[in-house]
């Protein structure tokens, strides 16, 4: 990827070691989920044959953001990296544990239970801790860096797993996951981070909490991309699951054909960040984020009235370049705009913001599907993520109407 003279590339940051062991440890962490959420699905159907036994992962994985306050007061309160690094080494014990006793359904909820517990500290340390190894102004193409990478290994482990699992059995996949968040843990082990630490004066554990949650009320900036945070997760949660059921009763595709839609979301995720980077001088901006949404609203909205297959391949380019440009943009605009001392809190409140919002989402996708049928969820997706983008505007903007 190339850049106009003055602007921060990819490449450019991968050049130096403390970005390229975050970015490393980051994406084989991120990895790491993913292979372990395949390999949880397949084996709670393997042992229950059940779609609500399946359903229970589900449950398990989402249950943990009920921890996010907590561990937004503990990435403020301990130093990031080592939250990290404990993070990814419980991670490793309980994967490595799932081979002792995949034979209790009960243990594997639990385990499934921990795992997301760890990623609830993980993620919002990784978040706060890339503003010390980067500049302000390279924060869009640090956090692209590990966006573009996530993608592609989402793509190829998703259907690797399923491989590995047949070929080698479930233990081999969590042993392998293991090693994954081992890996991360030693790449941290290494990373110096620059600078000091600028770290609040507690208040005591709950009220740390509540000041967290606060602050995405009180400050103007992110009540909006609260607001508008909350409305794009509860569209993902109706719609996202459901592109299979509207792959076959409005575009009469088969699995074959609902692959090809899921490849085309793939390139608009993958070729987002470059466009990003490379059109937009400054991209962490609410603008660009709000504007994401309303790119994906009308995606929605499109493929609520199509029938025909390639206009929804193409407007599912469009809803990967939207979702992927919005998720680095938002990041890049918390970090930016998020004082040090609180930016640990802020994050995880956003975590669980999105969480819960997916999770109704995907209740009310299946109630609307069910009932009024495939279409009318993805007009439900469009309202709300066109509401995102016009209603975070509005609230984002200053008395004078400018957005801050």
């Amino acid at each position: 990827m190339t850049a106009e003279p003055g602007r921060t590339t990819v490449r450019a940051l991968l050049a130096r070691p403390t970005y390229r062991r975050w970015w490393a440890a980051s994406v084989i962490s991120r990895a790491g989920d993913l292979l372990s959420g395949v390999a949880l699905l397949l084996l709670v159907l393997d042992r229950t044959g059940s779609g609500l036994g399946v359903a229970g992962v589900v449950v398990a994985d989402a249950l943990p953001l009920l921890f996010a306050p907590l561990a937004g007061v503990v990435v403020d309160r301990l130093p990031r990296r080592q939250v990290m690094i404990t993070a990814d080494l419980v991670r490793a014990a309980l994967a490595a544990a799932l081979p002792l006793v995949d034979a209790h359904v009960s243990a594997i909820y639990a385990i499934a239970f921990a795992l997301s517990t760890a990623t609830v500290f993980f993620s919002p340390a990784a978040n706060s801790l890339l503003p010390a190894m980067v500049g302000e102004r390279e924060l869009v193409a640090a956090n692209s860096g590990v966006w573009t990478t996530a993608v592609v290994a989402q793509i190829a482990l998703a259907p690797l797993a399923g491989v590995l699992v047949a070929a080698a059995g479930f233990a081999a996949a969590f042993w392998i996951n293991a090693a994954s968040f081992a890996i991360s843990a030693a790449l941290l082990t290494g990373l110096a981070v620059p600078g000091g630490r600028v770290v609040a004066s507690s208040r005591g554990w709950l009220r740390d909490a509540l000041d967290g949650a606060r602050l995405l009320v009180t400050d103007r900036l992110l009540r909006a991309l609260a607001a508008a945070h909350l409305l794009a997760a509860l569209a993902s949660g109706a719609t996202g699951a459901l592109l299979v059921v509207l792959a076959r009763q409005r575009l009469g595709l088969g699995p074959q054909g609902f692959g090809w839609l899921l490849a085309a979301t793939a390139v608009g995720a993958l070729a987002g960040p470059a466009l990003l980077n490379r059109l937009v001088r400054d991209a962490a901006r609410p603008g660009v984020v709000f504007g994401s949404f309303g790119l994906r609203g009308l995606v929605d909205l499109l493929l609520a009235l199509t029938t025909r297959a390639p206009v929804a391949a193409g407007a599912l380019v469009l809803h990967g370049a939207g979702a992927s440009t919005g998720t680095i943009t938002f990041t890049s605009l918390v970090q930016v705009r998020t004082e040090e001392a609180v930016r640990g809190r802020v994050f995880a409140g956003f975590d669980a913001l999105f969480q819960t919002g997916r999770l109704v989402g995907l209740l009310l996708g299946g109630l609307l599907a069910d009932g009024l049928g495939i279409a009318t969820v993805y007009l439900f997706g469009a309202a709300l993520l066109l509401a995102a983008a016009l209603g975070g505007s509005a609230l984002a903007r200053t008395p004078d109407g400018r957005c801050p």
